[in-house]
């Protein structure tokens, strides 16, 4: 009988990785347990693994679990894991196989509809993979390029988040009378810009709704910090020079793309302050009043040199105020603390006050 963990045992060093390694030959059981890995190896992925008799038969799949039907994921067929794999976390060293840190993303129980060496069909029972999902594979036998997918509904409720959501705007006025009704945020000068991260990905788009992901190659690594959290952010870059926004920076960076973006990196580096949520983890937010929004931003972990949630204000605009000008920024924004997201107007309900 051949060995199934041979190519699993050839991969790796015994004395170099704390991965299981077990000595006995594989043990069947019910064929009914499964284990979802989040893998930040040298580009992030979800290792899905089965269990077939005795072995966790395995897939990479770079964006991981689709929570919709009709969104295909590609999923790399890898060698077989030992069953031990099922609660292994930790980190792989560095320069070994899969090097990087490992997490269990979701671990239970799945039922098997169909199995052949061209098509798995199954529903997973655990706390966040649910549902009835379909592998397959219409090439030749060494080709490893399967796809995943979602053949059920969604979950109710769920909506995937859009790429892009026109800007709410503010317009040009005076600070607010009213104040303890308002929230305060500083004005950056920068480039309006959504970030879109959606399995470990990140996709930017300007205030027009072009795609400028190639334009910022310093915030791709946000969807590795993010991991499986989807979630469409509205915010600005901006260019910072001896402690205040550079607007001449700021222009030569959008005029940079590609192989030009990427040598800018060190002389001329970006950076994202977002100040808004539109979309989490399946639900819209639009409707939410502006400070639930911001609530919800501050839970997320956007704190990284390249990227971060600015702090706002719930009234003292004159000190807020005050404070920008002191800081060489170009004004304050003043936002209705009970406001929604209004893509495209909001006439009122945001002030820019220009210093």
């Amino acid at each position: 009988m051949a060995d199934k963990l041979e190519e699993y045992r050839g991969k790796r060093a015994r004395d170099r990785t704390s991965e299981p390694w077990p000595d006995g030959p594989p043990a069947p059981g019910d064929n009914d347990l499964f284990v979802i890995q989040e893998h930040h190896a040298t580009r992030l992925h979800w290792d899905f693994r089965l269990e077939r008799d005795g072995v966790l038969v395995s897939w990479a799949v770079p964006k991981g679990l689709p929570l919709s039907p009709g969104v295909p994921r590609l999923a790399v067929h890898t060698e077989d894991h030992p069953m031990e794999y099922l609660t292994f976390s930790g980190e792989i060293p560095a320069g070994e196989y899969g090097g990087g840190r490992m997490t269990v993303w979701d671990t239970g129980k799945y039922e098997t509809l169909h199995w052949n060496d061209h098509k798995v069909e199954v529903v997973f029972h655990g706390e966040r993979a649910r549902g009835k999902y379909l592998f397959t594979n219409r090439h030749d036998e060494d080709d490893r390029d399967w796809t995943l997918r979602r053949l059920d509904p969604a979950e109710p409720g769920h909506e995937d988040a859009p790429e892009f959501v026109e800007p709410m705007t503010a317009v040009p006025g005076e600070l607010p009378a009213d104040d303890d009704e308002w929230a305060y945020e500083f004005a950056w000068g920068g480039l309006r810009t959504m970030l879109l991260v959606c399995g470990g990905r990140v996709t930017a788009h300007d205030e027009t709704g072009a795609d400028v992901t190639a334009r910022y190659p310093e915030l791709h690594k946000l969807g590795e910090q993010l991991g499986s959290t989807e979630v469409l952010l509205d915010g600005e870059v901006v260019v910072v020079k001896d402690g205040k926004p550079d607007p001449d920076g700021l222009d030569e960076r959008r005029r940079a793309d590609g192989a030009a973006a990427k040598r800018l990196k060190a002389s001329c580096p970006v950076f994202y302050f977002a100040s808004d949520v539109l979309h989490l983890e399946g639900r819209a937010t639009l409707e939410l009043p502006y400070t639930k929004r911001r609530e919800l931003l501050d839970g997320l972990p956007i704190e990284d040199r390249h990227w971060q949630v600015p702090r706002y204000y719930l009234g003292g605009g004159e000190a807020v105020a005050g404070a920008s000008r002191q800081h060489g920024l170009p004004g304050v924004v003043a936002k209705r603390a009970d406001s929604p997201y209004q893509p495209g107007g909001g006439p009122g309900d945001w002030l820019l006050i220009r210093n």
